[in-house]
């Protein structure tokens, strides 16, 4: 495509500069030319900077979009005026072929669909432009950097993701970066954890890289992305403060702590306030809040927790009695303890500072 962009310029151009004049590739191949019979020679010339030099009778400017030169631009003479030419060629065809590439890239459309910088109505007639199908399952999984590194994590996300016709890597900051994943018969969260938890390990495993992975839903038509790139940000967020051991959370499993992290504020500090009317959470020492963590992680079971931490059963129901001093709840009864394991998440969430999206 560069080379029909290029081609039309050096044509529309060729008028005013009555000299022979062209674009050389990155393979030494006359891709452009005023002299269309020379379109395919082969051109050795290797540039060391993109400084303009002469060389036989004509004068090159390398030029492109990347660090280095993708292009030379070259014209017939070793004159000032040459380089002049040459300069003033190889800004316009730099400038179009960027403005080429910010238009029909694929990868940027992505990034603009997911961080939702499309008009709905634009965005069919786009994907159509850029041959992208509409209608085909994908993903969104958004990969977070925790710890620093050298290594360039956007760089093993594409070598992890090689396929850039259904695949798409995104760079959305510094720590965050997104993958849009189409998911063809794979329609269950567990397949995607899986995938998830190998990005983990191969970033933990090869490069010592410490990451969290969040999952969105998966939608069936292109323009929801931006809806399941949300849905992987909530999911990170409410991780955070609800599940900070795990390193995979996926926006199908949140449960209630979704349900909590949708509430406004200020209505959480009036349920505490209700939960605790004899006494504040913050009069439970650790020993008794690890003690009712416990507690529910074996299912309000006294025997087991008992065993698990160790203690006598007396003891552990001494200290149960003693929650319900505090508090007026008892752990014990099913209703009291879905109030107070709300109530805790609840806590945890003012505490976290939550940031809305």
């Amino acid at each position: 495509m560069a080379n029909r962009l290029f081609q039309s310029i050096i044509y529309q151009t060729k008028e005013a500069i009555d000299r022979t004049i062209g674009v050389i590739d990155e393979t030494q191949t006359v891709i452009a030319c005023s002299d269309l019979g020379r379109i395919g020679e082969i051109m050795p010339v290797q540039p060391v900077s993109t400084d303009a030099f002469a060389k036989g009778n004509y004068t090159y400017k390398p030029f492109g979009t990347a660090n280095s030169a993708e292009y030379v631009v070259f014209v017939e003479g070793n004159d000032s005026q040459a380089e002049n030419y040459a300069a003033i060629l190889a800004v316009s065809l730099t400038n179009i072929k960027q403005f080429y590439d910010e238009k029909f890239d694929r990868s940027n459309f992505i990034k603009n669909l997911i961080l939702d910088n499309i008009l709905s109505g634009d965005v069919y007639l786009k994907a159509r432009e850029l041959h992208l199908t509409n209608d085909v399952s994908r993903v969104v999984i958004l990969v977070r950097v925790t710890s620093n590194n050298e290594v360039s994590v956007f760089d093993v996300m594409q070598n992890l993701f090689p396929d850039k016709n259904k695949d798409f890597v995104v760079s959305i900051n510094e720590s965050d970066i997104a993958i849009v994943k189409e998911t063809g018969s794979v329609k269950e969260t567990k397949d995607l954890e899986k995938l998830a938890r190998s990005i983990v390990d191969t970033l933990s495993g090869e490069f010592y890289i410490n990451a969290v992975v969040s999952i969105g839903t998966i939608v069936d038509s292109i323009k929801d992305l931006a809806r399941s790139f949300k849905e992987a940000q909530i999911a990170l967020e409410v991780g955070k403060v609800f599940d900070t051991e795990k390193s995979i959370v996926s926006y199908d499993n949140l449960g209630i702590a979704r349900l909590i992290y949708q509430l406004p504020t200020t209505l959480c500090e009036t349920f505490l306030r209700e939960v605790f009317k004899r006494g504040s959470i913050e009069s439970l020492d650790q020993e008794t809040l690890f003690t009712i963590q416990k507690f529910f992680e074996n299912n309000l079971n006294v025997s087991e927790t008992s065993r698990k931490l160790f203690v006598h059963r007396n003891t552990l129901v001494y200290r149960l009695e003693k929650i319900k001093k505090l508090t007026g709840l008892d752990l014990r009864e099913f209703d009291h303890a879905i109030v107070f394991k709300i109530a805790l998440m609840v806590k945890k969430y003012l505490t976290s500072k939550p940031i809305k999206y």
